[in-house]
C-alpha cells in the first residue's frame, strides 16, 4: 500500500511538471504607432463638366436559348454506375436545364445486348433513375424528369463488337413534348 502511494505521488509530480513545462508564457507585442493625421485642406473649386449627350438606352443582352442537343451519358459493362467522363456531358445537360426552368425531360435508358431482355430492361431504367439521381443532387426538381428504359430494343451501333456494345449502354435526355 505504502509502495503504491509513493507511485502514485511520483507519477503526480511528473505529470505536474511537465504541464508546468508546456505552458509557456504570452509574448507581449508593442502596439504599432498611429496613423499620422493630416490637416484637411481648404476646398477647392470644382469644375462642372460638360453635359454628356444621352446615351441609347442598352438592350438587354439576347439570352441564350438552351442546347439540349448532348452527347449520350455512358455506362459500364452490366453496370449504372456511371463512367467518369460521363460527368461533363451531365455538368453541361444541368447548365443547359437551369436556363429552361419549365421545360420537361425524358430520360432513355438503354443496354446492350448481352443478358435477358428483362434484365437489360430492368438496367436500362437503373441507368435513367442513375442520370435523374445526378440531376436532381445538382439541384433541378426530380418532377421534371419521366423514366424511361428502352432495354436492348433500340441500338444505336452494333452489338456485335465490343465498341458498339459501349456505345448502347446510355441514357439518352430527351425534351418532352
Amino acid at each position: 500500500m505504502n509502495s503504491t502511494k509513493n507511485y502514485f505521488f511520483s507519477a503526480l509530480i511528473g505529470l505536474s511538471a511537465l504541464t508546468m513545462y508546456s505552458c509557456k508564457a504570452k509574448k507581449l507585442v508593442a502596439k504599432p504607432d498611429p496613423a499620422p493625421v493630416s490637416k484637411p485642406t481648404p476646398p477647392i473649386e470644382e469644375k462642372k463638366p460638360a453635359p454628356v449627350p444621352e446615351k441609347e438606352p442598352e438592350k438587354p443582352a439576347p439570352v441564350e436559348k438552351p442546347n439540349f442537343n448532348l452527347d449520350n451519358i455512358q455506362f459500364e459493362f452490366n453496370s449504372y454506375v456511371l463512367k467518369t467522363a460521363s460527368f461533363s456531358v451531365l455538368d453541361k445537360a444541368v447548365a443547359e436545364m437551369k436556363k429552361a426552368p419549365d421545360t420537361k425531360f425524358v430520360l432513355n435508358g438503354h443496354s446492350s445486348a448481352e443478358g435477358t431482355p428483362e434484365h437489360n430492361l430492368s438496367l436500362s431504367v437503373d441507368r435513367a433513375n442513375a442520370v435523374k439521381s445526378y440531376f436532381v443532387n445538382a439541384g433541378i426538381d426530380a418532377a421534371k424528369f419521366t423514366i424511361v428504359g428502352h432495354g436492348e430494343k433500340e441500338p444505336i451501333s452494333s452489338n456485335a463488337t465490343e465498341e458498339g456494345r459501349m456505345l448502347n449502354r446510355r441514357t439518352d435526355i430527351k425534351v418532352q413534348n
